[in-house]
């Protein structure tokens, strides 16, 4: 998997750099949104790393022009946390938004997700053990019988799937799921996640609490 981290700060690339390498990721660089563009159209880019703040061309400039070009995967990781910006993000089609200062091992998590979610649209199925999610058919199973889920339910069952040993805050869900114009409060969250537990029955437990930050979606390890 090839990474392209854009930012114009040289030691943020080079953490970056160096936790991507020891997950085993080809990792190569851009200064600005030009030097980026020019990158992606000789490459064969994974994912980008992107920052907003840059010189010549800044993120969200760089970020229309690729969809243009490419359908390339991209988190945003930008000083800027107000919620306009982070709108902005997602509205140019941003899969992801993490803001400054920022843990690597997390970053490392998220771009994992985000590759496993394009990755899913090749698959078929999610399979753990009795529990069978069918994509397709938008159908859940448990030891081969039929669990009926709203779609609602549903909906939160693949995302978390899609993030899994993420911690998904009541926010990202709400935003994600029911979308930025909802006027709802966190407990819908809490009610929909309690609804899903109970209809997984034995495998309630795959969805866990974080306390103070919402929910993360966990495999035992064997």
């Amino acid at each position: 998997m090839k990474l392209l981290i854009v930012d114009d700060e040289k030691l943020i690339r080079e953490v970056i750099n160096e936790y991507a390498k020891n997950e085993e990721f080809e990792v190569l660089e851009a200064s600005d949104g030009v030097m980026a563009l020019d990158i992606i159209s000789k490459e064969e880019i994974d994912l980008v790393i992107l920052d907003i703040m840059m010189p010549k061309m800044d993120g969200f400039s760089f970020l229309k022009e690729m969809k243009k070009i490419k359908d390339i995967p991209v988190i945003i990781l930008s000083a800027r946390s107000e919620e306009y910006d982070k709108l902005s993000g997602f509205d140019l089609e941003a899969d992801d938004y993490m803001t400054k200062p920022f843990s690597p091992k997390e970053l490392m998590a998220r771009v994992k997700a985000v590759l496993k979610r394009y990755g899913k649209k090749m698959e078929d199925t999610f399979i753990y053990e009795g529990l069978k999610i069918d994509f397709k058919a938008h159908s859940v199973y448990i030891d081969e019988e039929e669990v009926k889920l709203t779609p609602k339910e549903y909906e939160l069952l693949v995302f978390f799937t899609e993030n899994e040993n993420i911690a998904l805050s009541r926010e990202v869900l709400l935003n994600k799921l029911w979308g930025y114009d909802f006027f709802g409060e966190d407990r819908t969250v809490d009610t929909h996640i309690k609804m899903l537990r109970n209809n997984l029955g034995k495998y309630r437990n795959l969805i866990s609490t974080v306390r103070g930050v919402g929910y993360k979606f966990v495999l035992p390890k064997n």
